[in-house]
């Protein structure tokens, strides 16, 4: 289920009210890829932001990591969804690549933000891409959106990602920050590395098992940015979790249990860290983050457990 299409008029705020013109920075990655074929298929025109020279009058130029951006090309588009950066779990945090998450998330947020700001005819809507990386370690405690801040890069990164978003907001238009849980999908991110290791038999809990991965299906991340598109009453950070996380112990039973495979391995912390250096610590920390404000809205989630959530995977 890698491809997601999310129809419309459905009571999840999915619009049914015709066609639309998105531009969506990140459409080469898995939730913006997942998000432009949805729209696409419902009828709704998409922009994609991209680096290189536009190939047509569905792209737009922009250099992120510099903060330029063709803004002319944004004229017309009822939204505009920043999902672009560089992957933090592509490589191993070495200061000059934490410096590139930083500049490509920061940057790119300010260039497309002030963009919108300056805009004769704006938007009505910026959706801009955020984490629960921005809670930092929560333990065993369940967080929500009224919580602060952590500590540590990953926290002071949404920090400044979110801040980023501000001229957008200031000049009127309607910003929604979606902080996205660990994705459960094939083609990329947490999960298309373990779905691998666990058809072939290795896999296994990481550490002790014992820290929450507050996951999402790839199917409720794009019907829920789809929801937060639509609802025009709607502003500010939403979690996009699913509403019942689990630990990585947990994970781990419930990969085994729907591929139909043994997990007898771990990882043990101190390998971790070895391995990932700092980013280790993303990993073995838990966080147990939980969606009030989406709930309260009334989005209802398709995989709300951890089971189903692999299975639409597949």
């Amino acid at each position: 289920m890698n491809d997601v299409r999310v129809d419309g008029g459905h009571e999840d705020g999915r619009s049914g009210t015709g066609r639309s013109r998105i531009a969506v920075a990140g459409a080469s990655g898995l939730i913006g890829g997942a998000l432009a074929r949805s729209l696409t298929a419902d009828g709704h025109e998409v922009v994609r932001l991209v680096r290189h020279a536009p190939g047509g009058p569905h792209e737009v130029r922009w250099d992120p990591e510099n903060g330029r951006v063709d803004a002319a090309g944004l004229d017309g588009c009822d939204a505009v969804v920043n999902l672009a950066g560089a992957g933090v779990g592509d490589r191993r945090w070495t200061d000059a690549y934490k410096t590139r998450i930083r500049s490509s998330r920061v940057h790119g947020t300010t260039a497309l933000a002030e963009a919108v700001a300056a805009m004769e005819r704006p938007p009505r809507v910026f959706v801009n891409g955020s984490a629960i990386g921005f809670y930092g370690e929560t333990g065993d405690r369940p967080v929500d959106e009224s919580a602060p801040a952590g500590e540590g890069f990953l926290p002071g990164l949404c920090v400044e990602w979110e801040a980023a978003a501000a001229p957008a907001r200031e000049a009127g238009v309607r910003t929604v920050l979606v902080r996205t849980g660990l994705v459960v999908a094939r083609g990329g991110g947490a999960w298309g590395r373990l779905f691998p290791l666990f058809r072939a038999g290795l896999g296994g809990k990481l550490g002790d098992g014992s820290q929450y991965w507050s996951f999402v299906a790839l199917h409720d991340e794009v019907a829920a940015i789809r929801h937060l598109l639509h609802r025009e009453d709607l502003s500010g950070p939403f979690n996009l979790t699913a509403p019942q996380p689990v630990t990585n112990r947990a994970v781990t039973v419930a990969m085994g249990r729907v591929l139909h495979r043994p997990a007898p391995f771990a990882v043990p912390a101190p390998v971790l860290r070895a391995v990932l250096g700092e980013m280790a610590g993303d990993v073995l920390g838990s966080a147990r983050v939980l969606p009030a404000r989406l709930l309260e809205s009334g989005f209802r989630f398709a995989f709300p457990e951890i089971d189903g959530a692999i299975r639409a995977a597949l």
